[in-house]
């Protein structure tokens, strides 16, 4: 009896909704339309480049954290980018330890094409064994071909082209340019591998200033541990060398001290990568930081060895004199355009939200709030059904200033649990007439 009655009353209530539904559909309801959403605000325009004067082929300077481009000259135009190349050789090497594919104690051997190959380096001897580290030492520290040649024949299966095909799809997946390319590990020209040139791969090793940055910039994002390396001074290769092999970066902070190179020592530079043949001229590639705040700089084709260190020097300055870190949100902060959510099912309609995590830009010094666009959206509505959990993402907010753009999610700031049947029962009819009504209203 108990359960029939409990039946009987909710026969009864869905005959009642469907009765008034069904009396309320003789009203004309007038159709409206929706006001088109209004216009967004234009971007803040970019402050204008700066005229540094750079003697060199092309410049890019970049925010270390975002990939936010401060500075450019020429930064899209091919060049030959020399030893610089060997960055995606280190990528690769740092990805097969990564992954377990190679370990810093493993022997790499010594081909006779490494003992041969010509430019930095000649340290090696045929069949000479060396650790995976005292090879990516030479390579990261002298910019050594014969150690950079080794290390891709053991990761290319015993041939540098087919590490060459692996260094162009790692760009692809990077993103660089079209014109970003490479036919060796070291950056050396098809003349100078003479013999030992590919024979598949054609053209020449050739990279933006651009692609140079964001190859140095996925380096130092996904393997930090670079700067361990990139910032040494001076290393024996082996313990029963006589001389140590100096790194052909000037301006690590750690020659401060060395009274050869200390007028180009720069304070908080810790890497990166230098380059030279007669066809590239002299490149750098620089990473310094200051505060916070890391930046990347690309100089290529100086027409001398001082003069790459010289105008790094002044974009890097432009950067840290000029541009400064920002925390434009904060974690767990309200963003006024979406406090609330809508949700469908729950005990409540609505469910506030907070930033998951802060976001944080380079920026000009001194730029107002209104140069940085806020903007802010709700998930899919098929993720917002009850229950939620305070945590779940529920939407994301975008934060844009100069071109670039920065995202974050939103989360539940608390749970919401499921309704039960019969208040989303009647809250369907309640929104029903209300509807009907505004509706009626409207016409």
């Amino acid at each position: 009896m108990r359960r029939l009655f409990f039946q009987n009353k909710r026969t009864r209530l869905v005959t009642t909704a469907l009765l008034a539904i069904s009396l309320s559909l003789s009203i004309v309801r007038p159709q409206t339309s929706l006001a088109a959403d209004a216009p967004a605000n234009p971007p803040a325009a970019s402050a204008p480049t700066p005229e540094l004067k750079l003697e060199a082929k092309s410049a890019i300077l970049m925010d270390a954290s975002t990939g936010q481009i401060l500075y450019g000259f020429n930064e899209n135009q091919p060049l030959p980018p020399a030893s610089m190349a060997k960055m995606m050789t280190e990528y690769l090497v740092l990805e097969a330890i990564k992954n377990g594919n190679l370990k810093w104690d493993d022997m790499v051997n010594t081909s006779q094409y490494a003992a041969d190959v010509i430019g930095s380096g000649g340290l090696l001897a045929l069949n000479e064994q060396l650790t995976v580290k005292q090879m990516f030492s030479a390579m990261s520290i002298y910019s050594a071909n014969d150690a950079s040649v080794a290390l891709a024949e053991r990761l290319g299966g015993g041939s540098e082209e087919n590490f060459a095909k692996m260094m162009n799809d790692q760009a692809k997946k990077f993103g660089l340019s079209d014109q970003a390319h490479f036919i060796s590990a070291t950056g050396l020209t098809r003349a100078d591998l003479g013999k030992y040139a590919p024979k598949e791969l054609q053209g020449e090793t050739m990279l933006t200033a651009k692609d140079a940055a964001l190859l140095a910039y996925n380096l130092i994002k996904d393997h930090k541990e670079i700067l361990d390396f990139t910032k040494t001074p001076s290393l024996k290769l082996r313990d029963r060398d006589k001389t140590p092999m100096i790194n052909w970066n000037w301006m690590i902070e750690g020659n401060s001290s060395n009274v050869n190179f200390k007028k180009y020592a720069y304070p908080g530079l810790d890497g990166l990568k230098t380059g030279h043949t007669n066809e590239a001229g002299y490149c750098f590639t620089a990473t310094a930081e200051r505060n916070g705040m890391r930046l990347i700089s690309v100089i290529m084709g100086t027409a001398t060895e001082p003069k790459r260190f010289e105008e790094s020097k002044k974009i890097l300055d432009y950067g840290f004199n000029n541009f400064e870190t920002k925390q434009v949100l904060t974690a767990k902060s309200e963003i006024d355009s979406l406090k609330t959510v809508n949700i469908k099912k729950g005990v409540a309609t609505q469910v506030p939200v907070v930033t998951q995590t802060g976001i944080t830009v380079v920026a000009k010094k001194g730029a107002p709030a209104d140069q940085f666009k806020i903007t802010a959206a709700p998930a899919d509505e098929s993720r917002l059904v009850a229950p939620i959990t305070k945590g779940q993402v529920l939407g994301t907010v975008k934060v844009s200033y100069m071109g670039t753009e920065q995202t974050t999610n939103l989360i539940a700031a608390e749970d919401v649990e499921k309704g039960s049947w019969i208040r989303l029962f009647f809250r369907a009819i309640k929104n029903f007439f209300m509807n009907t009504i505004s509706g009626v209203k409207k016409g």
